[in-house]
């Protein structure tokens, strides 16, 4: 999995990671284990690349410990 820190978060419910190849998308579906409202921006995340609709997206986000 790919590694990276939250860039930017949305009260829309998405954002944006900062990450090993450059800024990916997210959306508040992808991320695991706990709720949106509970990311930080700064928190260290692990994800898989994928491909969404509008171009490359971050999947199974996940908060490193």
């Amino acid at each position: 999995m790919a590694q990276g820190t939250i860039k930017k978060l949305s009260d829309k419910g998405f954002g944006f990671i900062a990450g090993e190849r450059g800024d990916l998308f997210f959306h508040h579906s992808a991320v695991q284990d706990v709720r949106y409202d509970d990311l930080r921006e700064g928190q260290a995340v692990e994800y898989e690349e994928g491909q969404g609709p509008k171009g490359p997206r971050a999947e199974n986000v996940r908060v490193m410990d």
